[in-house]
């Protein structure tokens, strides 16, 4: 079998697989609108072309992780932390220090950056809190605040990893600090925060996190990659919600210190 048909067969199965997992929601909207609503579907022929789309757009993408970004992710975390390029040497130092994976930390933090500004869930909140606030909250000031959370929290993410200290600690101050932050923070920020916390782990970051987690723990000596591997999405959730209180925060206090400025004049 050529590289083609076995392409081909791949889409094929992946194909099917993504009909069978779609059906029920189709299933479950055609019921509502017909039988609850007891209104026929506007516009039919829209629809069944949006959910062909839908269902050919999922399969390749699915495809494409599998293909591409799942191997990359694991293939440049093994290649960052692999001994000869950490130490320049086939084996790993008893006393191997943290910050000689420093290029880890950096891969985490640039790769969290990157692929949360590209993220398209990310890209529709921020038009939709512009368009809500009229204009008040900078869609790519938003965007950046989430990235450099997501950022931050990789690269911690990471450190975790390579250290091999326990997951809830972190996990627990960072809600702590949430909370705290919570309480300070203009009230119309808030839900926007905790939301921005949830759709940076989507299309995009979710497969190249994940990858990078199992890569890392799969080469560093005494990490199991079922324990280790997994934990740095929800690094991924928890950081952007305090950068982007954080951002509202600063954005307010700037505001009232220009207005006392102003006063004082």
């Amino acid at each position: 079998m050529g590289p083609g048909m076995e392409l081909l067969t791949t889409f094929a199965h992946t194909l099917a697989l993504t009909v069978k997992d779609v059906f029920p929601v189709l299933v479950l909207l055609v019921f509502f609108q017909l039988v609850v609503l007891r209104k026929p579907i506007p516009n039919w022929k829209r629809v069944v072309a949006g959910f062909v789309f839908v269902l050919v757009g999922l399969t390749l993408f699915l495809d494409g992780l599998e293909t591409a970004l799942f191997p990359i992710g694991k293939i440049m975390a093994k290649q960052l932390s692999a001994p000869e390029f950490v130490f320049g040497s086939k084996t790993v130092p008893a006393d191997a220090p943290w910050h000689a994976y420093a290029w880890v930390y950096v891969f985490g933090i640039l790769i969290g950056f990157a692929t949360t500004v590209a993220e398209p869930a990310l890209i529709a909140v921020c038009y939709k809190a512009h368009e809500v606030s009229r204009g008040s909250l900078s869609q790519w000031g938003l965007r950046l605040a989430v990235a450099t959370g997501v950022a931050i929290g990789i690269g911690i993410g990471t450190f975790r990893i390579v250290t091999g200290t326990p997951l809830y600690i972190y996990i627990i101050a960072g809600y702590v600090i949430v909370v705290i932050q919570t309480v300070f923070a203009p009230r119309e920020i808030i839900a926007l925060a905790y939301d921005s916390g949830g759709v940076t782990t989507s299309t995009v970051t979710v497969p190249l996190v994940a990858a990078l987690g199992l890569g890392l723990s799969e080469t560093i000596p005494g990490r199991d990659p079922a324990l280790d591997g997994f934990g740095l999405i929800a690094f991924a959730s928890v950081f952007p919600i305090m950068t982007v209180m954080g951002y509202a925060q600063l954005a307010r206090w700037m505001e009232l210190r220009s207005l006392r400025a102003k006063r004082e004049e």
